[in-house]
């Protein structure tokens, strides 16, 4: 069965969101409330029109918070998360990072 990290969806868009204000990213992500996106900050599950509209704006696939796939993959997702909210490295650098890291799962065997 699969479920969202919820964990890591709220720690990915509290990173993103930085010291801005949830009105202002509420509305760049546009059709998502204040309130909701406060709610899924605070670890409430999100409906999935949220959740697809979330994803899009972290720029990750909607299958990247997804759970009970292959063991590796939940601490992979984590770490890509990571990079990918980390604001103090170059966006070309962390997309070179995040290759490597896949490149060196996809070569583990289970």
């Amino acid at each position: 069965m699969q479920s969202i990290n919820i964990d890591a969806l709220s720690k990915m868009i509290k990173s993103k969101r930085g010291d801005r204000g949830l009105r202002e990213v509420a509305k760049e992500i546009g059709g998502v409330s204040v309130s909701t996106l406060s709610r899924v900050e605070n670890g409430n599950l999100p409906d999935i029109d949220t959740y697809m509209k979330l994803c899009k704006w972290l720029e990750v696939s909607i299958d990247f918070f997804t759970t009970g796939t292959k063991g590796g993959d939940s601490k992979k997702q984590m770490v890509v998360a990571n990079l990918r909210a980390d604001k103090t490295l170059p966006k070309d650098i962390s997309e070179a990072l995040i290759k490597m890291i896949n490149l060196a799962y996809s070569n583990v065997k289970d």
